[in-house]
């Protein structure tokens, strides 16, 4: 006997279905602009012939101006040398933090705990002048794009609520044994978290790799410049060159999408340790 099937099941399905279309709209224009000819873009929701025009303007093939490859690739390569540094160390600073804070006996422990709690209800940008007065001599260098972004507050709670799960007597048992806090965070605390680990990385890389004011700000030398940076100094809404805007877009939002699919996996289990 077959069940029968809710109503209201089948209405969820549907809103779900039609908010998912809707959410990935955007990246099907994106994607079908920059593939257009260009004097078909944003004239058509279907595909009506394709050409890499957009594509080869901005690695110099066709037309001027914005065509460089070397520039593009440069800011490409940009991104993934500040994006990559801010999400591995924010990665070994949320261990450390996570570590520290829950199985770790010190004075002031509930003062650091208050105070990243503190930090979760204020906007990053209110931070953005005080940082760029810090950092200020680090302008138009790596270290001036990456160590301002390294703490990240979500990230640190992930591990502390995973460190809450974990029972003393494990840590305890390899000191015991004679193993240090180092020792400990390499051999016991890293592997075990590793879907954390893996979903804080890919976090940080999204965010750090879409920040654009703070790039801004603290790089302005063209040779710094990231590919979001790029992306907003070479187009504008008043931009002649929309193809090539899309095709920019595209070139950002590929290596994220890459990423994900390769650690969708381990995403997935991220995910389902938060809902627990």
């Amino acid at each position: 006997m077959k069940k029968k099937v809710k109503v209201s099941t089948v209405i969820i399905c549907m809103v779900t279905l039609v908010l998912m279309l809707i959410s990935l709209f955007p990246y099907y224009y994106m994607v079908l602009q920059s593939f257009l000819p260009w004097n078909m873009v944003d004239k058509a929701l279907v595909p009506k012939g394709v050409s890499l025009d957009s594509y080869r303007y901005l690695l110099g093939g066709k037309g001027s101006g914005s065509g460089d490859a070397l520039k593009w690739i440069r800011a490409l390569m940009n991104s993934f040398l500040v994006s990559i540094p801010t999400s591995a160390v924010s990665v070994w600073v949320g261990l450390m933090t996570g570590y520290a804070t829950t199985h770790m006996k010190y004075k002031g422990k509930s003062i650091i705990y208050s105070s990243l709690l503190f930090q979760m209800f204020f906007p990053v940008i209110i931070l953005l002048v005080p940082r760029y007065m810090l950092i200020r001599p680090l302008a138009n260098h790596y270290l001036g794009m990456i160590l301002p972004l390294v703490i990240s507050i979500w990230g640190i709670f992930m591990y502390i609520n995973y460190f809450k799960t974990v029972p003393s007597a494990v840590f305890e048992a390899a000191k015991i044994d004679g193993a240090s806090d180092m020792k400990i965070l390499m051999k016991i605390a890293l592997p075990s978290t590793k879907s954390i680990s893996i979903i804080v990385f890919l976090s940080v890389f999204m965010t750090r790799w879409n920040e654009l004011m703070w790039d801004m700000l603290v790089a302005p030398d063209v040779k710094m410049q990231t590919l979001n940076v790029m992306i907003s100094t070479q187009f504008n809404q008043n931009s002649t060159l929309p193809g090539p805007m899309y095709a920019a877009s595209v070139m950002l939002t590929l290596p994220v999408i890459i990423l994900f699919l390769c650690f969708s996996k381990y995403f997935k289990e991220g995910i389902n340790f938060m809902l627990k």
